[in-house]
């Protein structure tokens, strides 16, 4: 019985960020993810400021807006803004919201290897790596960092995995200098 119960089982991955702006490297960890971890659909959470950082380039609206424009051929991919809705741009109270909305449902955290190196700062955060699955995407010049991290120390073991995968060399930060 248990075993019919895992099969029926959705599994969501869940990319948050601000997507300032959207890129390949975000499609292809997505592609990577679902393909892996035989993922039903991927939720692209875009955030209106990342709580570590100063400010976004682009308006909320531009950065939906183009996140949906590259995604047009990637069915799976659902970009939404989901902050006003949960009142809250805590990925817990995120991670909550989707566990509660989709009863039967296994969540997979995606995230690039610069936010694990602040994992341990986020709020309940001990209780994300609980509810879900980490999968930590490695992204140029972090993955030393990240793996001498306190939060790869804490949760490397506790339903974090560290993905291998061939590494697009773009970032956000990358194109807005362009």
């Amino acid at each position: 019985m248990d075993q019919v119960k895992l099969e029926n089982k959705k599994k969501i991955g869940i990319l948050g960020g601000t997507f300032d702006p959207a890129h390949k490297g975000h499609i292809k960890i997505s592609k990577f993810a679902k393909k892996k971890f035989k993922l039903d659909k991927v939720i692209w959470a875009v955030t209106k400021k990342n709580p570590f950082k100063t400010k976004s380039s682009l308006s909320l609206k531009k950065r939906l807006s183009y996140a949906k424009k590259i995604n047009l051929k990637n069915k799976f991919i659902k970009i939404g803004f989901y902050e006003n809705k949960i009142k809250s741009n805590k990925t817990i109270n995120l991670i909550k919201f989707f566990l509660k909305k989709n009863k039967n449902t296994e969540i997979y955290f995606i995230m690039g290897a610069d936010n694990l190196i602040n994992f341990h700062k986020w709020e309940k955060c001990n209780l994300i790596t609980h509810l879900c699955k980490i999968l930590v995407f490695d992204r140029d010049g972090y993955k030393s960092k990240s793996i001498k991290s306190s939060s790869f120390k804490k949760f490397n073991k506790k339903g974090l995995e560290f993905i291998k995968f061939k590494k697009v060399k773009i970032s956000s930060s990358q194109l807005r200098k362009i």
